[in-house]
């Protein structure tokens, strides 16, 4: 799939070759679809039926009626990203274009100023689908980082400390990018860093430091850093390592995607799980909650198999996997462990609250109908839950959950037990 399929751009230009080109080289190469117009009247039309679908604009300054940036005017009114792709040049307009907060202005009479372009483009987008957190105990260096950030269209969190950034990471999982300043007022960018690499895998997230002192860098990358930057800044050569970062990243994060789901079913694989389960664990324990972890077994699943065969079993796996999928969503972490078992790791939900939720999926199985050569099948599920409270090794947990699972096998199937359940057959 190519890299930025499906996202929409505008493009605005009058003439007839560059917007031929272009659009050609745009689609083709990134997969974009860019709506032509060339002129403002146009513009106007296309941002009025499609207003909010457009991740970028690339415009010319100047339009048969639109003769002083008008164009430019309207894009950046309307909230779009603009690249400007203009032939009028002298030597103060790049710097007056940026300065109208773009992400970059390229020259048309520049030798292989198309393909640049193409690249610009890539750089936005990129940069359009990565949150940086900005980790700078002084206000005016992190108001001048947050400003570079924003132009190059990257989405920021502020971060006035390192243990705020600390906090920041463990709160939510969508954070790409750490930038930080060499010296933040709680602790060192190596301090942070070795914080980061223990708590998250090494390529989670990606670390990058700025300092004015240049002998920090070697240290710094041979510290496990990702990049150096040097201040003060050089707009485009921050602008161009931040991009590779950026880069390298989302093809990191497209590698584990792919290395983290099953085959079959499309949901993580039991080693995504045996990954991410202890980091999952230990930040939700080190906010001072509880959680709980299930493993779900597709009850008499080898007689389906031996009865109708392993093509039937593959298609009432990846129905229970649909449906486990819908019902537990993003918020909490769900794999197939291997064979017909599946394991869900709750994300703060304590046993009682884990176990209503099961009762939920169970009854929700139960009521589903397979269908296969022509036959209506029902499936149920035993599952088994176990609370967790303080820290132990990731497999102890496990285990606790399919000691649940056992005695649910044992007592019938198409049920749940767990700790409460245990204890009310005691009382009672």
């Amino acid at each position: 799939m190519q890299k930025h399929s499906g996202r929409r751009m505008l493009l605005v230009e009058d003439s007839r070759m560059f917007s031929t080109v272009l659009k050609y080289a745009l689609e083709t190469i990134h997969g974009l679809s860019v709506t032509h117009c060339s002129s403002l009247s146009a513009l106007r039309s296309a941002v009025d039926d499609g207003y909010g679908e457009f991740s970028l604009a690339v415009l010319d300054l100047n339009l048969p009626d639109a003769p002083n940036c008008e164009a430019l005017d309207y894009v950046i009114s309307r909230s779009i990203a603009a690249i400007v792709f203009t032939g009028s040049f002298n030597d103060g307009t790049r710097d007056t274009v940026l300065n109208r907060n773009v992400v970059d202005c390229v020259i048309k009479n520049q030798p292989d100023s198309i393909g640049h372009l193409i690249s610009v483009v890539d750089r936005a987008l990129t940069n359009g689908r990565t949150h940086v957190l900005l980790a700078d105990s002084e206000e005016a260096s992190r108001a001048e980082l947050l400003a570079l950030l924003r132009q190059q269209q990257f989405n920021v969190t502020e971060a006035g400390s390192g243990a705020e950034a600390l906090r920041l990471l463990d709160a939510r999982d969508d954070i790409d990018m750490v930038l930080c300043d060499i010296a933040l007022c709680d602790m060192t960018a190596y301090g942070l860093l070795g914080e980061i690499r223990q708590r998250h895998h090494e390529d989670a997230v990606s670390v990058v430091a700025a300092s004015d002192d240049r002998a920090h860098a070697a240290k710094f990358l041979q510290s496990g850093g990702t990049e150096f930057i040097q201040k003060p800044l050089f707009v485009e050569e921050f602008n161009g390592r931040l991009f590779q970062v950026a880069n390298i990243q989302k093809r990191i994060q497209a590698l584990h995607r792919l290395a983290a789901r099953d085959y079959l079913t499309d949901i993580y694989n039991r080693r995504y799980f045996f990954q991410y389960g202890p980091r999952m664990v230990d930040q939700c324990l080190r906010r001072g909650g509880t959680t709980s972890i299930a493993i779900l077994d597709i009850d008499h699943f080898k007689r389906l198999n031996d009865t109708y065969g392993h093509e039937v079993g593959d298609l009432v796996l990846k129905a229970v996997a649909r449906r486990l999928r819908a019902l537990v969503g993003d918020e909490h972490l769900l794999a197939r462990l291997g064979g017909e078992e599946f394991g869900i790791l709750f994300n703060e939900l304590d046993v009682s609250a884990a176990h209503d939720f099961c009762e939920t999926v169970r009854l929700d199985i139960a009521g589903a109908k397979v269908i296969a050569d022509d036959e209506e099948l029902s499936i149920t599920i035993s599952i088994g839950l176990a609370t967790i409270e303080g820290p132990e090794t990731f497999d102890n947990y496990l285990h606790a959950a399919d000691q649940f699972l056992y005695m649910a096998k044992y007592d019938g199937r198409n049920r749940i037990v767990s700790e409460r359940t245990v204890l009310k057959a005691m009382v009672s």
